[in-house]
């Protein structure tokens, strides 16, 4: 048994397998999966487990070179917002702002959605994967 980091065997082996330019999706309760594409439904309950907290899991595990989020979030959820633009900042990570139709069209080419039980709006991210050296 793993003794630490990521110990979901279903999303640890989603993250080992992403490759430089795959996409993965992080997503509120509500965020629709695009049919054909993998659901990592982690959802307990309304809030639980929230999506920073999957999040910084999933952030641990693998490196990112991208981060669309939805421009709706600017505005209807400046807290996200605003952690993901500190994130990036951080990490050098490059940010698309795109409207939210477009981050759900665009969630189909990921190979995997995660769902969070996170209930607050907007909270949606596609990470694009790098390498680590």
């Amino acid at each position: 048994m793993k003794k630490i980091g990521c110990l979901n065997s279903e999303l640890s082996y989603v993250l080992a397998k992403l490759g430089h330019f795959d996409t993965l999706t992080v997503g509120d309760c509500g965020l629709p999966v695009p049919q054909g594409v993998q659901r990592l439904d982690l959802a307990v309950t309304y809030g639980v487990p929230s999506f920073y907290q999957v999040f910084d899991v999933i952030d641990k595990e693998a490196k990112f070179q991208k981060a669309i989020i939805a421009a709706e979030s600017i505005e209807q959820n400046p807290e996200f917002y605003q952690f993901i633009t500190a994130w990036a900042q951080r990490e050098g990570v490059a940010i698309e702002v795109v409207p939210h139709n477009e981050l759900k069209a665009q969630s189909a080419r990921s190979v995997a959605v995660v769902r969070t039980g996170e209930c607050k709006p907007y909270c949606n991210v596609i990470l694009e994967s790098n390498v680590s050296f």
